[in-house]
C-alpha cells in the first residue's frame, strides 16, 4: 500500500519530545523525515537513560530507551548549526522539503538565517512550524519550556492528585510528559492542514504551536466548569468531578476503576452489589444527587467492592454491562491479550542491536495505515548518505557541515 505522505519530506530540526513526537507521527505516515542533530551530541534524549537499547552482545548502545520512543522512521544526519556551511546546507535542505520543524527559542534561528522567512524565500510552498513553550508573540516568549512546568502553570496540576485535606493529598504531575505529547499531536494536525491548503492553494505557511497554549486547550470540560462557573475546580484524586461513582476502588486484592456512567448502570451496580435499595434511595437516584452526595454514598460504594475480589468484580460488572476495568502496570498492559490483538508492540530491526521493541502507532487506516520502515537511526547514520542523495556533497562538504 502507498503511505499517506509517501513524497513528503520533512526537514526535522526539533529535539526531546514535542517535536519529535510530530515528525515521528508524519513519519510513521510515510514522510521521509530528515533529523538534523548536533555533532557528537545528538537529541539530548539519547542520554536520558537508563534504561538504555542494549547492542547483540547485551552492552549498552549510545541511545537511551526515551529516544527510542519517539524516534523511528527517520534518517539521522550531523550538522553544524552554528557553522556557515551547515546553516548553508539547511537552507539547500529546505529548498527540498515540504516541511520544516524547530524548536529553537524564539529567534535563534533567524541568527542563522534559518528562520521561516529567510527559507521560505527559498521555497514558498513551505510549510514551517516552530514548537516552543509560549509561542512567538507575548511578554513570555523569551523563556525556556518545560513539560512539567508547562503542567504546573497551565492548570493540569491544580485538578490532578487528591485533595490536600486528603492523605497524600497535593497537586501531582502526569505521570508521562503529557504537554509535550498533546503539544506534539496539535503539531501534527497543524502540519496536515497546512498541507492540505497547500495541495488547494500552492500556499506555505507559518504555524506557531506552543505547549502553553496546548496545556490550557486540552483541558477541555474543566476549562468550561471553570468558565461557566466561574470556580476553578479542584483536585479529585481518581473521582470525578460530574459524575458518581467514577473513581478507583480497592477491591479485596488489588484497585479496579468503577465508571458508572448514567443512572441505569448504577441500578444495576446496585442490584449486583445486592444494595438494592441504594438506587431507590433519593440522595443517590440520579447522578446529580449522587454528586451532591458523594461523601455519603462513595464509602458505602468502597464497603461493598472491597468485600470481593477484583476478578469477581471485573467480571459480573463486565456480565451487567456496568463499565469497570483493573489498574495495570506496563507488564500487564503489554501482556494483554486486547493490546496483543491490536498490534501495539511493534519490532524494528536495527543493525547494531536487532530487533528494537517499540510502541506502534494507533492509528488504523483501511487504505494508507502507518508503517514501521526504520529503526530510531544512530546519531549521523544517515549524514552521507543524505547529503550525496539530495545536495550532491562530497566527502570535504560533508566533513564541513559536521563542523570536522
Amino acid at each position: 500500500m502507498k503511505a499517506a505522505l509517501n513524497g513528503i519530506r520533512v526537514l526535522d530540526l526539533t529535539r526531546v519530545l514535542a517535536g519529535p513526537w510530530c515528525s515521528q507521527n508524519l513519519a510513521d505516515l510515510g514522510a521521509d523525515v530528515i533529523k538534523v542533530e548536533r555533532p557528537g551530541a545528538g537529541d539530548d534524549t539519547r542520554a536520558w537513560g537508563p534504561p538504555f537499547l542494549k547492542d547483540r552482545e547485551g552492552r549498552d548502545t549510545a541511545d537511551a530507551a526515551y529516544y527510542l520512543a519517539a524516534n523511528r522512521n527517520k534518517r539521522s544526519i550531523e550538522i553544524d548549526l552554528a557553522s556557515a556551511a551547515g546553516q548553508q546546507a539547511v537552507r539547500e535542505l529546505a529548498r527540498l522539503s515540504d516541511v520544516v520543524l524547530e524548536n529553537y527559542k524564539v529567534g535563534q534561528l533567524r541568527k542563522y538565517g534559518l528562520d521561516y522567512a529567510s527559507l521560505a524565500a527559498v521555497n514558498p510552498r513551505l510549510v514551517y512550524c516552530s514548537v516552543t513553550g509560549f509561542g512567538q508573540t507575548g511578554p513570555w516568549a523569551h523563556r525556556a519550556g518545560y513539560d512539567f512546568i508547562i503542567q504546573g502553570l497551565g492548570g493540569l496540576m491544580s485538578i490532578t492528585g487528591e485533595a490536600d485535606e486528603r492523605p497524600g493529598g497535593g497537586p501531582q504531575k502526569v505521570g508521562v510528559a503529557v504537554s509535550d505529547l498533546m503539544t506534539g499531536m496539535y503539531a501534527t494536525q497543524a502540519v496536515l492542514a497546512a498541507l492540505l491548503h497547500r495541495e488547494r492553494t500552492g500556499e506555505g505557511q507559518y504555524i506557531d504551536v506552543a505547549l502553553l497554549d496546548v496545556q490550557v486547550a486540552m483541558l477541555a470540560n474543566m476549562n468550561t466548569n471553570f468558565l461557566v462557573s466561574g470556580q476553578p475546580p479542584r483536585r479529585w484524586g481518581n473521582a470525578h468531578p460530574n459524575i458518581v461513582p467514577y473513581q478507583a476502588f480497592r477491591a479485596a486484592d488489588q484497585w479496579i476503576v468503577v465508571a458508572v456512567g448514567n443512572d441505569d448502570q448504577y441500578r444495576r451496580f446496585c442490584e449486583l452489589a445486592g444494595r438494592p435499595e441504594l438506587h431507590r434511595d433519593e440522595r443517590f437516584a440520579r447522578n446529580s444527587n449522587r454528586v451532591r452526595n458523594r461523601e455519603t454514598l462513595v464509602p458505602l460504594i468502597a464497603e461493598l467492592i472491597g468485600r470481593r475480589p477484583a476478578g469477581w468484580w471485573l467480571e459480573a460488572l463486565e456480565r451487567a454491562g456496568v463499565p469497570c476495568g483493573p489498574i495495570n502496570d506496563l507488564r500487564q498492559v503489554f501482556d494483554n491479550e486486547q493490546v496483543r490483538a491490536r498490534g501495539l508492540r511493534v519490532d524494528v530491526e536495527r543493525e547494531d542491536a536487532g530487533p528494537v521493541p517499540l510502541v506502534g502507532s494507533p492509528l488504523k487506516m483501511s487504505a494508507t495505515p502507518p508503517s514501521y520502515r526504520l529503526p530510531p537511526p544512530r546519531l549521523g547514520e544517515h549524514t552521507a548518505q543524505v547529503l550525496r542523495e539530495l545536495l550532491g556533497y562530497d566527502d570535504a562538504a560533508i566533513a564541513a557541515v559536521r563542523g570536522g
